[in-house]
This record gives structure tokens, sequence and C-alpha cells, in this order.
């Protein structure tokens, strides 16, 4: 079935965030904190300091309702400033790639693709854009179908 969620990008304090709203919501974290340095590089990319391999690379949490609350730290060393508009995506989460195909290709018309649909080294199938009128979508299924 498909389900919504919610990204954050934070600078350098999502996981306090991300604390504290897994108090307030009573839920806990849906497969745990991946970091910045538990991922690989981009190819030509410079090493990442120790404090930013510390800081969250995706964390997810389950809210009331069936919605995903999911989360980033945003470093400057990764070439993005989080500025009012960019600190929220909307997340759809189709149950097949078919689905995730169509909902990319309509959200985008007339809009810009920041990262194609594509297999993910996390075994996922995702793409990001931001539509016309400037919001920012991230499509991603775990159905290899």
């Amino acid at each position: 079935m498909t389900y919504t969620s919610t990204y954050l990008n934070f600078t350098g304090n999502a996981e306090e965030a991300f604390n504290f709203y897994k108090s307030v919501f009573g839920t806990e974290f849906q497969g745990g904190i991946m970091r910045h340095g538990d991922v690989p590089l981009p190819e030509g990319m410079p090493p990442l300091s120790d404090e930013v391999k510390r800081q969250v690379m995706n964390v997810a949490l389950p809210l009331p309702g069936g919605h995903l609350l999911m989360a980033s730290d945003i470093p400057p060393e990764m070439g993005m400033t989080i500025t009012p508009g960019n600190a929220i995506s909307l997340g759809m989460h189709p149950d097949s790639r078919a689905e995730a195909d169509r909902l990319f290709a309509a959200l985008s018309e007339g809009g810009t693709v920041q990262d194609a649909l594509q297999e993910m080294f996390w075994g996922g199938y995702y793409g990001a854009l931001t539509d016309r009128f400037g919001i920012q979508w991230l499509i991603e299924t775990a159905s290899k179908e």
C-alpha cells in the first residue's frame, strides 16, 4: 500500500530533534539511524570529517496514523545550504515500481529532476525532484516489481 512521509533536513541536530520526536510520539526508529560515515562517498568527493561522519544520513520515525517522519543532516561539506523552502521534502512510497514511475513522471512534468529513479545502494528504487510549484518530492519503493 502507498504511504506518505515528510523528510526534514537539519544542519547537524537531526539526531537531537528525532530523539525529541521519538519521546513525544512514543514510537521507535524504523531501522535505526544511518550516519554519513556508514555509506559510500560519491566518486570524487573528498573524505568527510569525523564530525560529519557522525551526523545523520537517514532516520525514520513512524508517526501515529501511518505517516513516516524522516530526516538527514545536510552539512555544508555536502554542497547544499539549508534555507527556507528546502528543509522539507514530501515522500511518496508506492507499492510498485510502475506506480513509482507514474508518480515521478507526473510530478516532474514542468519541474526539475535532481536524481532520476534508479536502484540505490540501500536496495530501494529512488528518485528526487522539485515540481513546477517548487515543492521537493522523494519517490522511493522497496518493491522489486
